[in-house]
């Protein structure tokens, strides 16, 4: 009696692609660098492949890892500290009204950061405990501003700490710079119920040498308010923000990177994403003399 054996053919897991499907691979193969990674990436999203809320985030990853701690940092002149050498009677009302939860805590110099106070460790104080200040003051984190915000966030996250102070290369603190910071730079602004819309929030001041002054500029911020604070006239008649006149002004959505000008303005967009420009870095040159 003859025996007959039989194959079980397993199903092919792997689905044949067609004719097109490989044609198109040929034509346009893998992307080979960033720049064409988020051409597909913005292309996907023009196709509704992925949402603009997503597309905005993966561009923040990449921000991040090209920012450093100098481009987003608090800087020393707008800080929010406290002076330990006072009273706590005459910083508490700033720390009320600030409504921060960590505070550099500073020993009568700015540049003398002693260490930071959180603002649940001022409980103590009003249960009437003994309290001494210096006693609640946790360890200060240095950094350099050249650190990356790839690198500063996985030490954020390794060593359970949310901010740390920024120094020069003399050793003078330049600034600050918290976890939600760099986290802002992935999914946008973290606003919460104590956040307020104050020009000191909106521009900062970066520096002021002789005539030229650079400025940190939120792209929301209001053209009249643009204009207040930086002394120019820039026409509110088509758009409200800063943000919306500099897309106008490119007549597109403005990308990470560009540079312009407009007048003496030197515009550079610092972070955007799909939808809209979030920060700039604005100079105010001087006009060139014409010579004689």
């Amino acid at each position: 009696m003859q025996e007959h054996s039989s194959k079980v053919r397993t199903p092919d897991l792997k689905p044949h692609r067609s004719l097109f499907e490989r044609l198109t691979a040929l034509i346009s193969p893998e992307p080979e660098n960033r720049a064409e990674l988020l051409e597909v990436l913005h292309d996907a999203q023009e196709r509704n492949l992925i949402d603009a809320d997503a597309l905005a985030m993966i561009e923040g990853v990449f921000q991040v890892s090209d920012l450093s701690a100098r481009d987003i940092m608090v800087p020393r002149s707008q800080m929010d500290v406290i002076d330990i050498s006072k009273p706590i009677d005459e910083w508490m009302p700033e720390v009320l009204s600030t409504a921060h939860s960590r505070f550099p805590a500073v020993d009568g110099d700015r540049d003398k950061v002693v260490g930071i106070l959180l603002a649940k460790d001022l409980l103590r104080y009003y249960a009437a405990e003994a309290f001494d200040v210096r006693d609640m003051l946790r360890p200060v984190v240095y950094i350099p501003e050249s650190k990356r915000l790839n690198v500063l966030l996985r030490d954020f996250r390794s060593n359970h700490n949310h901010m740390a102070m920024v120094v020069d290369e003399y050793g003078g603190v330049a600034g600050l710079i918290t976890i939600e910071d760099v986290l802002e730079q992935i999914v946008g602004d973290i606003e919460d119920e104590y956040d307020f819309d104050e020009v000191e929030d909106n521009i900062l001041l970066l520096e002021n040498k002789g005539r030229g002054q650079r400025w940190r500029v939120k792209g929301l911020t209001e053209i009249e308010q643009f204009n207040t604070v930086l002394g120019t006239d820039l026409s509110d008649e088509d758009v409200d923000t800063i943000g919306g006149y500099v897309a106008n002004h490119l007549a597109r959505v403005p990308h990470k990177g560009d540079e312009f000008e407009i007048g003496t303005l030197h515009f550079e967009v610092l972070r955007a994403d799909a939808r809209q420009v979030q920060m700039l870095q604005v100079e105010q040159r001087p006009p060139l003399v014409a010579e004689d």
